[in-house]
């Protein structure tokens, strides 16, 4: 039996305020249903898109030379994303001007998830250091966190610095004289170096380089006096004997080389800093897509491979999440402006 579906017209009368009333009330009424319509739409599209991701090869941008601390991690977590998630995962170096080359090259980025940027701690000193970035702070959103390692504070073998406080008397007796190389004006050593040498009441010398490499080559050469050097980029040396570690910034000895005393034990309590390795997107990238790749990153860093790696390269991990990820890099850009302002040092 066929059912059939009876419809009853009921004319409506319009008239005067009451009729321009109802019509501006159908009319918001049909606005609010579209825009509607267009935030489910987008919800599910990007929901989506998440849910595939990747699809194609991602570039991670490391604004920094090859070996460098950014490097080393950043290597390292994409091998294993490549594996996971069957996608090529690749690393650029795009180095120059303290990490704000490649900075900026990701801020212009298309926000899709598949140009990141893989930064060290410099991505939380160079507010401290520049007067005025290139780029807006607010333009790239925080991701995870790779990992963290403390810095050990490398001279030469030949060194006749053999302690903490050696380096600290001579360069109380020399003031403003002694050289100490960073990575370049504003990266996370220079400000590391700066740390200790406010701590410890000194004034040497700033000499910047374009990379870590060459600033432990410059250090173990003789020709300056230390180089504030991320464990894992200094490890094969001081393993070597082509250069001393006087000490780490970590508050207890470092696994990877537990031979290596702490600053804090040699009559400096409390001290300590560390490097960390970051990663950011542009910040209009879908809030799905930003979580799944936190997920992601998260699962690699706790592959068994990619841990022996990395304890082996002297880096922890701790796992975080978004907010945990935004907070903590909060954190750190305030810290390294407070050393900033401590030491003196005028905004460029």
């Amino acid at each position: 039996m066929k059912h059939s579906i009876r419809t009853r017209t009921y004319p409506i009368k319009l008239s005067g305020f009451n009729s321009l009333r109802t019509i501006t009330l159908l009319t918001a009424l049909s606005s609010i249903c579209a825009v509607a319509t267009l935030s489910a739409l987008a919800f599910y599209s990007a929901s989506a898109h998440a849910q595939n991701y990747p699809t194609r090869t991602v570039k991670m941008i490391v604004p920094l030379t090859p070996g460098s601390g950014a490097d080393i991690a950043g290597r390292l977590v994409a091998k294993t994303l490549t594996e996971n998630w069957k996608q090529p995962v690749i690393i650029e170096n795009r180095p120059g001007a303290g990490g704000l080359i490649g900075t900026g090259v990701v801020v212009n980025a298309e926000p899709d998830g598949y140009t990141l940027l893989v930064q060290s701690a410099s991505y939380a000193a160079n507010p401290a250091i520049y007067k005025k970035l290139p780029y807006d702070l607010n333009s790239l959103t925080d991701v995870n966190i790779l990992g963290s390692s403390p810095y050990a504070l490398v001279v030469s073998a030949e060194s006749p610095y053999k302690t903490i406080k050696d380096l600290v008397n001579a360069a109380k007796a020399q003031p403003g004289i002694l050289p100490f190389a960073s990575a370049g004006v504003g990266s996370s050593t220079h400000l590391a170096a700066e740390y200790f040498n406010q701590t410890m009441g000194i004034k040497m010398l700033h000499v910047p380089y374009k990379g870590s490499p060459e600033a432990i080559q410059e250090t173990i050469s003789g020709r300056t006096a230390y180089y504030m050097a991320p464990l894992q980029t200094a490890i094969a040396q001081i393993q070597g004997g082509k250069a001393r570690a006087l000490g780490v910034t970590s508050a207890t000895r470092a696994e990877a080389a537990p031979e290596i005393p702490t600053i804090a034990e040699q009559g400096f309590p409390n001290f300590e800093i560390g490097l960390w390795v970051g990663v950011w997107a542009p910040a209009a990238t879908p809030k799905a897509v930003l979580q799944k790749i936190n997920t992601d990153i998260n699962r690699a860093l706790q592959d068994p491979e990619l841990k022996a790696s990395y304890a082996k390269a002297g880096i922890t991990i701790k796992l975080m999440n978004l907010v945990e990820t935004d907070k903590f890099v909060n954190s750190e850009i305030a810290k390294y402006q407070k050393i900033a302002k401590d030491a003196n040092i005028e905004p460029q």
